[in-house]
């Protein structure tokens, strides 16, 4: 079992940068692809990004492609999300999820852990 928090999160205006960290505890941290989420009132959770074990590959959101990266650094057993020019649009709830199973899914019920969460706001 692995135990995620996210931090990071607050209020910017449009075309600031932001990057949120997600420190996992428990198991072996490199055993899990990292998927990044986000979440708006009344709507569903969105998948962000992924990272695989190794951090050789990434998958993004396309709205998302260019503007954010998902990084990990697996000796502090972190996961990153840097977030460039960011827009109104991308404020919601962020959250970090791990799964020990195959591919880098944007399927949000196919990750096993989640953190509480943190919120990213983007004033105009």
């Amino acid at each position: 079992q692995v135990q995620l928090v996210e931090s990071g999160g607050g209020l910017l205006q449009a075309g600031e940068s932001l990057r949120l960290s997600c420190a996992a505890s428990g198991r072996a941290f490199s055993r899990y692809i990292v998927g990044w989420f986000r979440q708006t009132p009344g709507k569903e959770r969105e998948f962000v990004a992924a990272i695989s074990r190794g951090g050789g590959s990434r998958s993004y959101l396309d709205s998302v492609k260019g503007r954010f990266t998902a990084s990990r650094d697996n000796a502090k057993n972190t996961a990153y999300l840097e977030m460039k020019s960011l827009k109104p649009e991308d404020t919601a709830v962020y959250y970090c999820a791990a799964t020990s199973g195959d591919g880098m899914s944007t399927t949000e019920s196919l990750y096993e852990y989640w953190g509480q969460g943190t919120q990213v706001t983007v004033s105009s």
